[in-house]
């Protein structure tokens, strides 16, 4: 299947692809600083002990080192860093589990000819979506992509409609643009990493400090010159974000054009309307359960009373009600 990509989501990529090339040549430059300021610690601090050798100036050579090695270790920490997504809160499914799904599956992956995800999922939401474990190396390999499915989705859409918004998220599987979201995903990482999470950096400067006053000299140069890489590391996390929140509202109307074709555009738009009503309906459930905590009530299985909420807000909104769906209308549409 071919979908005709836009001209705004070609100029919006070639503008994302810029920002992460202008990420990566800063960072290079900044880079190679660091190793010129090791390097050029090391050598001055070498010709000072050299010239007048003591136990004073060999402190100021290994603090010097220290200094340099310190900053390169801040800019190299990072980005071979790997983030994986926590799946605690969701269940692995198989295809001998659920035959009728994964031949779903199956069926989308053929019509919009892209791959087959990793791993399966499920959870409790009223949702479904793509994520993939990200790493230095998911910027360059193919990225194996996994698929969460939320049961209270398919608790409240037709076969065709979980067809179409399981197309919507394959439709995500087959952008070549995907891998742009893998680089704006790590280098987002690698500067939230370097701006917000440097506990492990804080408490060696501690440590540091705690050896001799002379070392709190050489703890304020390397955290004077963090802190100006951060400064310069916070406009370039604007500037890639900007570009790519451009980027993923064309990604999100590719996708559903996918989704159209292969399920028929009436599919998505009625689901796509529904989710949010059936969300409330999902959350109105879980809260009451909530509330019964203390008396140590609890539901056997929450999604027929899932099912029953939806259709009792359906009536009271007076929603037209079409095998046993509930049908919201864009121009009817209210807030519950």
């Amino acid at each position: 299947m071919k979908v005709q990509v836009s001209t705004n989501f070609r100029k919006h990529a070639r503008k994302t692809i810029l920002s992460i090339v202008v990420f990566a040549i800063t960072y290079v430059i900044l880079l190679l600083l660091a190793i010129g300021i090791t390097v050029g610690f090391t050598i001055l601090g070498i010709m000072i002990f050299t010239a007048k050798p003591m136990f004073y100036t060999a402190i100021l050579c290994l603090g010097l080192l220290a200094t340099g090695l310190t900053i390169l270790f801040f800019l190299l920490k990072f980005v071979f860093a790997s983030t994986k997504v926590d799946t605690g809160h969701l269940t692995q499914i198989y295809e001998r589990d659920e035959p009728q799904l994964f031949a779903l599956i199956h069926e989308v992956v053929k019509e919009v000819d892209t791959s087959f995800p990793k791993k399966v999922f499920l959870s409790h939401e009223v949702n479904a979506s793509v994520f993939y474990d990200s790493s230095f190396w998911s910027m360059f390999l193919p990225i194996k992509k996994n698929l969460q499915i939320g049961v209270g989705l398919v608790n409240a859409v037709t076969q065709q409609e979980l067809k179409a918004i399981l197309a919507h998220e394959f439709g995500h599987f087959s952008q070549k643009s995907m891998k742009v979201g893998s680089y704006v995903y790590h280098v987002n990482q690698i500067i939230y990493n370097m701006l917000y999470k440097n506990e492990s950096l804080d408490n060696m400067f501690d440590k540091w400090g705690n050896i001799s006053g002379y070392t709190a000299i050489f703890i304020g140069i390397s955290v004077f010159i963090i802190q100006q890489i951060q400064h310069i590391l916070k406009h370039l996390y604007e500037y890639v974000n900007l570009n790519y929140l451009a980027l993923s509202r064309e990604m999100e109307f590719h996708a559903d054009e996918i989704a159209a074709h292969v399920a028929g555009s009436q599919a998505l738009a009625d689901s796509l309307l529904r989710l949010s009503f059936a969300n409330h309906a999902l959350n109105n459930v879980l809260t009451f359960y909530d509330s019964k905590f203390s008396e140590n009530i609890r539901s056997r299985n929450i999604y027929p009373e899932h099912r029953y909420v939806m259709l009792l807000f359906a009536e009271r909104n007076r929603y037209q009600v079409r095998n046993g769906f509930p049908q919201i209308e864009l121009a009817t549409l209210k807030k519950i």
